[in-house]
């Protein structure tokens, strides 16, 4: 089984490894291109009268995302500023799908080095899917953190209040002192507040944008609050309080249900990575299922029945209270 994988990269190994080469200076210089760099001061300000000339390479980038641009903004995109910026991903969205696109033809051109067109568009497939779903990876773990944090947060805010500050400079000083995400939404929240948004709707927001149940409890806390008084303070201490129980609960059931998720996960990539390693070292026992009817048949049977599997693992794993 090891041999053909040997005698493989034995014969395509010079041209695997141009491949190869290649693929990791074009996703490099892409990303030097598009990616936020250090904040400095720009040439035109430092000094006035000198207007600096974009190379060749930036000339090339700049007209690829801005066709990249032109295609979103008619057909729409999967990826929008909002997603982006809530994974916190410093790229604009036509950056990010060119991005995509370039890693897609790496990657078809990769597949189809070491064994055919099938594995190229495979690999071609798995770019843009493993995208969105390291995208959905960031974004749920922001989340989480956001949801840990919270009840330190809200002691924070009810300190504040007790040592008579107002509730705008409670909300600053978490903004401050808490770790991220949970400050750099509170930044939002202060910054949209300063420019004359409500803040109960800056608020709102937020608990949407970070889809903490929690943090609407103390929305609605503040509301409340505001429209008929009281003491902020003791009740911040007492949504706290229950935050802090549920957390803990929340990492209790997350650590009962850990082996049941990572049987899920392995169950789902394994079928994956044993096709793509039959296609690599022995391409003609697959033969079958891609030059039949009957194979692409089964194939796709495979496929819904894997999806099918897949819904039903995470429901069994996930577990809400």
């Amino acid at each position: 089984m090891i041999g053909p994988v040997i005698d493989l990269f034995a014969e395509h190994g010079l041209l695997a490894s141009a491949v190869l080469i290649v693929a990791s200076a074009v996703g490099v210089l892409a990303y030097l291109l598009l990616s936020p760099g250090p904040v400095r001061v720009p040439l035109e300000r430092r000094q006035p009268g000198h207007v600096p000339r974009p190379s060749a390479l930036e000339r090339g980038a700049g007209a690829a995302t801005a066709l990249v641009e032109r295609l979103i903004h008619r057909r729409g995109t999967p990826v929008g500023a909002s997603t982006l910026e809530l994974a916190a991903v410093k790229l604009r969205p036509q950056d990010f799908v060119f991005l995509v696109l370039v890693g897609s033809v790496v990657g078809f051109a990769l597949g189809l080095v070491l064994s055919g067109g099938l594995l190229g568009v495979l690999f071609a497939a798995v770019v843009p899917l493993g995208a969105k779903f390291l995208l959905g990876m960031r974004i749920s773990k922001r989340q989480k953190q956001f949801a840990e944090q919270l009840d330190d947060s809200l002691q924070l805010m009810a300190s504040n209040l007790r040592a008579g500050h107002s509730l705008p400079q409670a909300l600053s000083s978490v903004a401050k002192e808490a770790e991220s995400p949970t400050s750099d939404e509170f930044v939002r929240i202060v910054n949209e507040t300063r420019v004359g948004r409500d803040l109960g709707v800056a608020l709102d927001m937020t608990a949407a944008r970070m889809a903490s149940e929690d943090f609407s409890w103390i929305t609605q806390a503040i509301a409340i609050n505001r429209e008929v008084g009281g003491n902020l303070a003791e009740v911040l201490d007492g949504v706290a309080n229950t935050i802090r129980q549920r957390n803990e609960i929340r990492r209790q059931v997350a650590t009962l249900s850990a082996e049941g998720r990572l049987s899920a996960l392995i169950l789902m990539v394994l079928p994956f990575g044993l096709a793509g390693f039959l296609l690599m070292s022995n391409p003609a026992y697959l033969a079958p299922f891609t030059q039949t009817t009957i194979g692409y048949g089964l194939m796709i049977l495979a496929i819904v029945m894997l999806s099918i599997g897949g819904l039903w693992l995470r429901k069994v794993v996930e577990i809400k209270f």
